[in-house]
């Protein structure tokens, strides 16, 4: 499945790594992957107090989900992006450039006041959209 960008000259310029807009083809399957915190494998919280690393853990966490589902990270074509400090947003895309290299899913950040954690800094939910099966 291939991820399209939608850039218009009518949008200011991202200042992260997102997309103004993205398009896929109608066929295929949805996966929608619930929100991934820094929980790692054991249950334990990676990073600590640590945006890097925690983002680190929430992209091999999506990784691990699309994977599942038989995608690829280029198959997520949106994200929802939960965050206790809005002044990790370039730490946080600086990650998350390392994960998403083809064209960057569509994206929402906001700030939020609590996790079910108190440990956890981010937390991401997607969408993606797997080629259909070969019959």
């Amino acid at each position: 499945m291939t991820v399209n960008e939608i850039r218009s000259p009518e949008l200011a310029t991202p200042n992260g790594h997102f997309s103004q807009a993205t398009w896929v083809p109608a066929r295929g399957k949805l996966v929608f992957i619930s929100g991934m915190t820094a929980r790692n494998r054991d249950g334990g919280v990676t990073g600590v107090g640590d945006i890097t690393a925690q983002t680190h853990q929430v992209c091999q966490n999506l990784t691990a989900a699309v994977e599942e589902a038989g995608g690829t990270l280029a198959d997520i074509a949106r994200l929802d992006v939960y965050i206790r400090n809005m002044e990790d947003f370039a730490a946080i895309h600086a990650v998350r450039e390392q994960y998403f290299t083809g064209v960057a899913p569509a994206s929402t950040m906001v700030e939020v006041s609590k996790f079910v954690n108190k440990d956890y800094l981010i937390e991401i939910n997607a969408i993606a959209v797997l080629p259909e099966e070969d019959a």
